[in-house]
């Protein structure tokens, strides 16, 4: 049986071999390895056989057809190459085309304003001596609210109501509201000094309009050494403003209150829109000031949480929302035209 079986194999390669030569196109092509190689072509059929073969028949007969497969296979892909180069050949004499001519010219693709912006504002940082760090976006209960002087019962955790995640472990995890995650786990990790920056998306419950997004995202500052004061505040964000809107920008704090800071301030910019001149300026709305960001020294208790003596230490910590500063500085009066991907506004930048 098996010698037949070996003439059978021999008539086939030789069959398609021959009929290879022959096509004229790549459909031709198709419809011969089909039915030479195909599910119930020629050359399968053969090998059902081989289950009617003692084992030492298929150790003689089994790399026999294996070889005539490849061979086949080798050749049906030749042939394909061949047609291909033929039939593009041919449709190009056909054409009245000029491959020589240079191709249509098409727009590259512009930075996103968001982008923009935060370059900017992280190489002014940069340029004060700070180093970029990241952090996860999801976060444990820990690291983005305890560890920062926000306990449980805080009222502050009813500002920052945010997107919660359950797991298996009975433990709460949430979408980061603030970057201050990354200052957290810094300080865990490295002795003072540090300086650095933490930019990246954050979240919070809120309802989308003109100046409000659920989805945002943010710059935070640390510096943390011995003897940092107030004044290293005012003067290293000073030079951040100035260096963002220009060398005659106005800068002025107010004292105001955040849980992982004492003292606070809330930083403002002079309008530089209608330098407070205009009492129906819509982006001051008339007071002349612009609040910027929010910033101040670093609570001992954050500091004692994660392993720094504040007898030794002290520092100063800052977050700035980077839409805001860009809506600011770009004359941009609605947050959402940052994310609604109209062409026409975002190739203005």
């Amino acid at each position: 049986m098996i010698e037949q079986l070996k003439t059978k194999l021999n008539e086939i390669e030789n069959n398609y071999t021959t009929k290879l030569q022959n096509c004229a196109s790549l459909k031709e092509l198709q419809d011969l390895q089909v039915e030479a190689l195909g599910r119930k072509g020629a050359l399968t059929e053969l090998l059902k056989s081989l289950k009617d073969l003692s084992l030492e028949e298929k150790k003689a007969f089994g790399p026999l057809s294996n070889e005539a497969k490849n061979k086949l296979t080798a050749l049906f892909e030749e042939k394909a190459a061949t047609l291909e180069i033929e039939e593009i050949n041919k449709t190009l004499n056909e054409t009245d085309i000029d491959l020589t001519l240079p191709s249509y010219p098409f727009e590259k693709g512009k930075r996103h304003p968001l982008e923009i912006a935060k370059k900017r504002m992280t190489d002014i940082l940069k340029g004060l001596g700070f180093v970029w760090a990241q952090g996860p976006l999801v976060e444990d209960e820990y690291h983005n609210f305890d560890a920062l002087n926000i306990p449980p019962h805080h009222p502050a955790r009813d500002m920052q109501d945010t997107f919660f995640i359950k797991n298996t472990q009975k433990k709460d995890f949430v979408l980061r509201t603030h970057t201050s995650g990354v200052q957290i786990r810094t300080m865990q990790k490295q002795k003072p000094p540090i300086r650095i920056i933490a930019p990246g998306r954050v979240f919070r419950k809120d309802a989308l309009d003109a100046t409000h997004s659920p989805v945002f995202n943010q710059i935070e500052g640390l510096y943390i050494d011995k003897n940092v004061s107030l004044a290293d505040l005012k003067r290293d964000l000073t030079l951040f403003m100035q260096g963002l809107f220009g060398p005659k920008a106005q800068v002025r704090f107010r004292s105001s209150f955040f849980p992982f800071t004492e003292p606070s301030v809330e930083v403002d910019v002079k309008c530089v829109f209608c330098e407070g001149k205009d009492q129906n300026c819509p982006v001051c709305k008339g007071s002349g000031w612009k609040e910027m960001l929010g910033a101040g020294i670093v609570h001992p208790n954050v500091l004692r949480n994660c392993g720094i003596d504040p007898e030794i230490y002290s520092g100063y910590a800052f977050g700035m929302g980077v839409e805001r500063l860009a809506m600011f500085s770009l004359n941009i009066k609605d947050i959402r035209n940052f994310y609604d991907n109209d062409v026409r506004i975002l190739e203005q930048f």
